[in-house]
């Protein structure tokens, strides 16, 4: 009975110990979270700001618009960030599902380890491959990594499509899969803000190569920081099952560490009864 009570309350301490990181990385996760969103208000205004000079510099005299050549389709890339650590469901294993159709015509540039692990075990062979940031402060360099890998091929025109693939956190929903085109801008949806025309010192090539530039390094920064949240949030739901989960094994066990600490004492208690019975019995005869 002893050595049943033993490993009862070793079991019990290594769910307490388990309890323990567990809430530690639920902590964590939802500190980072709720970091992260609250730069994305940020980025999206400076996104806009970038897209409303685009349109600006788009609505100036025809003599230095931008000349819009024949185009010739080359290749599309796809930029998709998957989770860069585990604990987090099937994060990326949902974003490889939305992927799959293109992986057959696009250019994989992977972003997360752990999505990298799961890629590989899908025989998954992407162009380009990184790491999601530990904090939300290296979103912006991860950016610049991004688009320098990006611009490379695209320089060498292998590329002339751009698309980002990530998750967007929705209370009550949870994950959903979002896809956003960043190269060619949809000049479609820009608009010019009114007001007195820009005062321009740059070539018109050189002003619109370096927005657009400024603007799809805001969208890669859109995107990772949603693709952070989300995979943050999801990982503290996770955590949050298992905290549930690790509370009602700890209830179940110390229910049985009660009954056989009842039933030892039940059983001295018999045992000393019977001696006691044993020893009058004996002293009558």
């Amino acid at each position: 009975m002893t050595e049943r009570l033993a490993e009862v309350g070793a079991r019990i301490d290594g769910i307490r110990q388990l309890g323990a990181v567990v809430n530690a990385m639920r902590g964590i996760a939802a500190a980072r979270a709720q970091q992260a969103r609250g730069q994305l208000a940020s980025v999206d205004s400076y996104a806009a700001a970038i897209a409303a000079a685009i349109g600006q510099a788009l609505s100036l005299p025809p003599a230095i618009r931008p000349k819009n050549p024949a185009h010739r389709q080359t290749g599309s890339a796809l930029v998709v960030f998957c989770a860069e650590q585990g604990f987090a469901g099937a994060f990326s294993e949902r974003l490889l599902d939305a992927a799959r159709a293109d992986l057959g015509h696009c250019k994989l540039y992977l972003i997360g380890t752990r999505g990298g692990t799961v890629a590989r075990e899908r025989a998954i062979s992407p162009e380009w491959s990184g790491a999601m940031p530990s904090h939300s402060d290296g979103i912006p360099k991860l950016a610049d990594v991004i688009a320098e890998a990006l611009y490379q091929r695209i320089a060498a025109g292998d590329i002339d499509r751009l698309d980002a693939m990530f998750s967007r956190w929705e209370p009550g929903h949870g994950c959903r899969v979002e896809r956003r085109r960043l190269f060619p801008i949809d000049l479609t949806t820009l608009t010019s803000p009114k007001g007195n025309d820009p005062f321009v010192t740059l070539e018109p090539t050189v002003l619109i190569g370096e927005l657009t530039a400024a603007y799809v390094h805001a969208e890669l920064c859109t995107a990772a920081l949603h693709a952070f949240a989300a995979e943050n949030e999801a990982r503290l739901q996770s955590m949050t099952s298992a905290h549930s989960q690790i509370e009602r094994q700890l209830a179940e066990l110390q229910s049985v560490q009660r009954i056989v600490r009842q039933n030892g004492i039940t059983e001295e208690i018999i045992e000393l009864a019977a001696g006691e019975t044993a020893s009058r019995t004996a002293g009558r005869r």
